[in-house]
């Protein structure tokens, strides 16, 4: 059975422990709006595996290569926007492969109108 990658599991001090940081540190991420773990009724944050990938991601920013945190905000806003992009064009090649029809339906039939002229009235 495969697990929901969005599915929350984890609570604050084993998300820490998996990234190996501090609790602090995940509460300073939530706070500047760089994760939005899950909450549990009784208001728990609960950690998905997706958010465990993206601690991961920010710790790689900001210990391997040096970002400061509002970088890193700007790099995963910027990465979001291609993968949308990315989605958006396989969408429209997959429109391009269904060909023209698919871009530009053929229109509605539409009832004939016909112009007469006064000049073309019956004379009884």
């Amino acid at each position: 059975m495969r697990r929901d990658s969005g599915e929350p599991l984890y609570v604050i001090s084993i998300a820490a422990r998996l990234v190996n940081c501090h609790p602090q540190t995940l509460r300073t991420y939530e706070r500047m709006g760089l994760i939005a773990p899950r909450r549990s009724d009784n208001n728990v944050r609960l950690y998905s595996d997706a958010d465990i990938e993206l601690l991961r991601q920010i710790q790689r920013l900001t210990q391997e290569m040096g970002v400061n945190l509002a970088g890193v905000e700007i790099v995963l806003n910027l990465l979001n926007r291609i993968e949308a992009l990315q989605e958006e064009l396989e969408r429209l090649r997959r429109d391009l492969e269904l060909g023209p029809r698919r871009l530009n339906p053929p229109a509605q039939p539409t009832a004939e109108v016909r112009v007469v002229d006064s000049s073309e009235e019956d004379v009884v």
